[in-house]
């Protein structure tokens, strides 16, 4: 399929008496169309990434908080998971087109697809959020009811249940993209898993910061903290690993994008670490450097997969080196 001289580490040859030097290979597909077929996916998906994440990240800073008697926070986080997770719904069966294919996934389990683990995880996700959500919005004059306590006696285990799936929310969709051939995702599969976790734990910590008052929020600090830095590290390991690969974050939309993010997503965590208990401008400003920040990475490496199939380079390299290795 590929067409273009090969290349013998650029030693010069003698043709009628002139040293010359045999040019690198250039690879081309037939008629101009690259290897691979790029996703159809919209920007929803990007979207949806960061909603998804955001969703998981809130509810375990939520389950936080309703462990050590924060209930500004609890509310706040609780709230706020299940308004990502709707969001993140919308965008996911909107990019579908069809509502039902959602329900049809839901026939089979099949341990080995990410796409069948992860809306079985999404199912045990979000019932817990709903309930837990739900009985935030209770009216204080109806918590004496019956209705309302059993409903809040019951929501409170199925949101910590939530809460403990949560990591699994926060990691498969970068397994569900790891999973594809598109070499931007594909090559990024060991590290991608721990970038969108770390980018989860640091918008769900933003959002608290954002939502709560300064001394109830120490939970969402510390969970802000931890994500940032783990994103970020995360991310500098993913790039010195992909090699050509590579070349696809470092140029172009996905890199501004990424570029941002990272800027922002520092700037969060300093802010978190320097600001964010002393007041409220401080922590309001903070979380929203992380939330931008979040959103932002899952953009850039929805690009970066995006682009990284118009290339046939990125497509056979790997391929060769991998054989090579083996």
């Amino acid at each position: 399929m590929f067409q273009g001289k090969r290349r013998r580490g650029g030693e010069p040859t003698v043709r009628g008496g002139e040293p010359t030097v045999v040019p690198a290979a250039e690879f081309s597909s037939y008629y101009g169309r690259p290897v691979l077929k790029a996703p159809v996916w919209e920007w929803k998906i990007a979207a949806y990434l960061f909603t998804g994440g955001l969703a998981a990240g809130s509810a375990v800073v939520a389950a936080g908080a309703d462990l050590t008697g924060r209930p500004r926070l609890r509310r706040a986080s609780w709230l706020g998971s299940f308004g990502a997770l709707l969001a993140s719904m919308w965008f996911l069966v909107s990019d579908l087109g069809r509502p039902a294919r959602f329900h049809h996934m839901l026939r089979v389990a099949k341990p080995t697809s990410p796409m069948s683990v992860g809306t079985w995880i999404l199912t045990a996700f979000g019932p817990g959020v709903g309930a837990a959500a739900v009985a935030e919005l209770i009216p204080a004059r109806w918590r004496r009811t019956w209705p309302a306590r059993l409903l809040r006696a019951l929501s409170r285990p199925a949101g910590l249940f939530s809460a403990a799936t949560a990591p699994g929310v926060a990691s498969y969709t970068a397994v569900l993209l790891s999973h594809t051939a598109v070499p931007g995702w594909n090559e990024a599969r060991d590290e991608l898993p721990f970038v969108f976790v770390g980018s989860a734990a640091a918008s769900g910590g933003g959002l608290g910061m954002l939502c709560a008052p300064p001394e109830e929020a120490g939970p969402a600090r510390a969970f802000a903290v931890a994500g940032a830095a783990g994103e970020l590290l995360a991310s500098r390991v993913m790039e010195h690993r992909l090699g050509l690969v590579r070349e696809v974050y470092k140029q172009g939309r996905a890199a501004r994008l990424r570029r941002a993010s990272e800027l922002l997503t520092a700037a969060g965590l300093a802010g978190t670490v320097l600001l964010a208990h002393r007041g409220r401008a401080g922590a309001a400003a903070s979380g929203l450097a992380l939330l931008a920040g979040s959103a932002l990475q899952r953009f850039g490496v929805f690009h970066a997969g995006v682009e990284s199939t118009k290339d046939p380079r990125y497509v056979v390299v790997p391929q060769r080196q991998r054989l090579s290795d083996g």
